[in-house]
């Protein structure tokens, strides 16, 4: 598919590295840019004659499609496809991005998410288009179906419904949370922008496939996290396990942050940042290989996505040391401080520094309690210590006559249910 890029700015040099990026991430060939330094103008976003230009342009390239790395306008959108050869598609930023989610949403989570996202954005311009197609007019513009007076009430209802389910499905994970917690495992969330090597880090933290062996009751665990050098590789969660020195933790890797994304398609995904936001830990992921001003911009956008739910502390990752010198990753630590204080720089892709990371995810969550158990022998004694082995880390077991002691450490929900544990065991009577 044939694609022409397009992108106006009020002042300064218009950039479409990005777009490039998502243009191909959705499977467009990029056959010719234009840009535009100007105020937006209300009939065409562009000017009239830069428009005519990008009509002359498509005719050139027999480009198919144009994509707009601008939030367009319903009538904007209308007035540009009027002056645009044949049937040329219009796309604009957003359009775009609903495009690659929708290709790559492959569980009925993510894909009603997706849906949801396409109708929000769709329910103010329902009335536009609506009076377009009173005129008979068809719009350059990607559509969700034809369009009539009662289009906006079935858009509404179809978000009540999504929404509905959605919440359903957001129950059963909180209550996997809350599962995997009383498990006594540690919950670790990547975030961060998308292609920062999130899942390429993951796989390096984490090697186990499986929580347990109700895999079934995990349709989060999938055979492999995806690694490749493409934006929103990653749309769902894919969650590992990891054991660290003394902690198991459940690793879980998210869809990518992107720039500029309005409130209704970060709302739109809610329950997948919910694995973000509800982590004991957000191990917060950047590529150190990018420019500082490229880093600054990204850092900020993830922390504004974080900064309202987000209940965990922080630990930002630079990531991709392998492609810079020590030098330079000092001079970007000392720019970044007050964005990423204390970071953690690693290789992803090479291991460099791993154990190190490891180390610091540890140290960073949250303090468990020293606990002392003095138990007796009891039929279900053993069981009680196979069980602790499996939730704690254990320091001490040693039997003392007809008792037996553990000192231990562990999460508070484990410590609390390890004294009732303990608490019902009963004392084999002596013969």
């Amino acid at each position: 598919m044939k694609a022409l890029l397009a992108k106006r700015v009020d002042s300064g040099t218009a950039d479409l590295s990005e777009l490039r990026d998502l243009a191909a991430a959705a499977g467009y060939e990029v056959v010719g840019e234009l840009t535009q330094t100007r105020k937006e103008d209300t009939a065409h976003h562009f000017g009239q004659g830069k428009v005519t230009e990008l009509a002359e342009l498509v005719a050139r390239t027999d480009a198919g499609t144009v994509i707009i790395d601008n939030e367009v306008g319903p009538y904007q959108m209308f007035n540009i496809g009027r002056i645009l050869p044949g049937e040329t598609e219009v796309l604009d930023r957003f359009t775009l991005i609903l495009t690659i989610f929708g290709q790559r949403a492959q569980t009925r989570k993510a894909q009603l998410q997706v849906e949801l996202a396409e109708l929000r954005y769709e329910l103010p311009r329902a009335s536009a288009k609506t009076s377009l197609a009173k005129r008979d007019e068809r719009p350059g513009f990607m559509g969700l179906g034809e369009y009539d007076e009662s289009r906006e009430q079935d858009i509404k209802a179809q978000i009540a419904s999504i929404k509905r389910e959605l919440d359903s499905i957001a129950e059963k994970e909180a209550q996997r949370r809350a599962e995997r917690r009383d498990s006594g495992f540690d919950l670790v969330a990547l975030a961060g922008y998308t292609n920062a090597g999130k899942s390429t880090l993951l796989r390096q933290l984490a090697a186990e496939l499986d929580v347990d062996e109700n895999a079934e009751k995990h349709p989060d665990l999938d055979e492999v996290a995806e690694s490749q050098d493409m934006l929103f590789t990653t749309l769902g969660t894919t969650t590992r396990r990891a054991e660290l020195e003394r902690r198991e933790v459940l690793l879980t890797d998210t869809v990518g942050f992107i720039a500029d994304l309005p409130h209704w398609l970060v709302e739109s995904f809610e329950s997948t940042l919910d694995s973000v936001y509800r982590a004991d830990l957000v191990l917060l992921v950047v590529d150190a290989s990018e420019p500082v001003a490229e880093m600054r911009e990204k850092l900020v956008t993830s922390h504004d996505t974080l900064h309202e739910r987000n209940e965990a502390p922080i630990l930002t990752v630079f990531n991709k040391t392998d492609l810079l010198s020590a030098a330079e990753l000092a001079e970007k630590q000392a720019a970044l401080s007050t964005l990423a204080p204390n970071p953690i720089a690693v290789s992803g892709k090479t291991g460099d520094n791993i154990e190190a990371l490891r180390a610091r995810v540890e140290a960073e969550l949250p303090d468990w309690e020293h606990e002392r158990l003095l138990v007796p022998m009891a039929d279900d004694t053993m069981s009680f210590v196979s069980w602790l082995y499996d939730h704690a880390h254990v320091e001490t077991e040693s039997y003392e006559g007809d008792q037996v002691l553990l000192e231990f450490d562990a999460r508070p929900a484990i410590v609390e249910q390890a004294r009732a544990k303990a608490a019902a065991l009963t004392p084999v009577e002596s013969a």
